[in-house]
């Protein structure tokens, strides 16, 4: 890992140090990288941030991350951060649930954009919800419904046998439930589904393939970084790591190669620089991650890569493209 020639100040807006995962979280791992060349880092959580008088005030920890389970972070004395005066680099790295919290804290980070460069620009992470920018590559997703409609969401299961149904903003593979041919369970689910959220929700074709893998493609400010094939656990159709799956090395097919053609500008245009996609069965594309993506931990461990560090020489150009050099 390389020594940056930038000395630059950076501030993780993120969950508590306390309840990291550290074999396989993406912030802590970037923590680590931002340190090795020689950066600054603070953390914080979402709801320290304060807006006055025109400013963007946060009161954040300093901290030096280590890969020591049970001991993987020393914190120093707090300090006020003015977010856009202060920082160069502030990174959201807060897990959905993607709320109103959420997206309040984007318009407020927004606010400083112009000041300190904002990973992933915030204005775009609260235009490209996952379950909905998807839907602008319809031609690459399998057949998909939005909707909170019991009769809409029958008509789907009566043309394409089997689905899936999830809430529009999920996250870690959680609620997420199968629907037989008989849609035995499908009035109750939905009942509960409408109970529970008040947006609609994402009604999909569900695709035998997923017991091959879902594969997590990383790309940084465009461009393919890796992937990672993540299997279902047994009796399971979700595959995310979170909830049991297992990760395996692998490549991209020709369709994921042109799905992540087709995304990459777009992505570099919106400076979403750390995106995370999902494909199944190597052709069809159901979310693409731009809140709090995460796999570079397995990415690099197959492929003896260094995607953190991709990651901040992708920062660094932004940065000297900025003048902030």
């Amino acid at each position: 890992m390389k020594v940056s020639r930038m000395a630059l100040t950076v501030a993780f807006q993120m969950d508590p140090m306390e309840g990291l995962n550290i074999a396989g979280d993406s912030s802590f791992a970037l923590m680590l990288a931002a340190q090795a060349r020689g950066y600054r880092v603070f953390h914080y959580t979402a709801p320290e941030l304060t807006w006055e008088d025109g400013r963007l005030y946060t009161v954040a920890t300093p901290v030096k991350a280590q890969r020591e389970v049970g001991n993987h972070f020393t914190a120093g004395e707090p300090v006020l951060l003015d977010l856009g005066r202060d920082t160069d680099v502030v990174w959201m790295r807060q897990d959905p649930p993607f709320d109103l919290s959420y997206i309040t804290a984007t318009h407020l980070l927004e606010r400083i954009s112009s000041e300190t460069l904002v990973v992933n620009d915030p204005a775009s992470v609260r235009n490209a919800p996952e379950k909905l920018f998807v839907l602008d590559y319809a031609r690459f997703m399998p057949p998909t419904m939005i909707t909170r409609s019991l009769d809409a969401a029958r008509a789907f299961l009566d043309k394409h046998g089997e689905i899936v149904i999830k809430p529009l903003h999920g996250n870690g593979g959680r609620a997420i439930f199968k629907v037989g041919r008989d849609g035995a369970n499908l009035s109750a689910l939905m009942e509960v589904f409408n109970a529970a959220w008040v947006e609609p929700h994402m009604v999909q074709a569900f695709l035998p393939s997923v017991a091959a893998g879902d594969k997590r493609i990383v790309l940084v400010d465009g461009e393919v970084a890796g992937a990672i094939n993540r299997l279902p656990g047994e009796g399971e159709i979700r595959s995310n790591l979170a909830v049991g799956g297992r990760a395996e090395k692998t490549g991209l097919t020709s369709r994921e190669a042109e799905i992540c053609a087709a995304l990459g500008p777009e992505l570099k245009r919106r400076g979403l620089l750390f995106v995370g996609i999902d494909v199944i069965g190597g052709e069809w594309l159901t979310e693409i991650n731009v809140t709090s993506p995460t796999g570079i931990v397995a990415i690099d461990g197959f492929n003896g890569t260094d995607t953190a560090g991709m990651i901040w020489d992708a920062i660094e150009r932004r940065l000297a493209e900025r003048g902030q050099a």
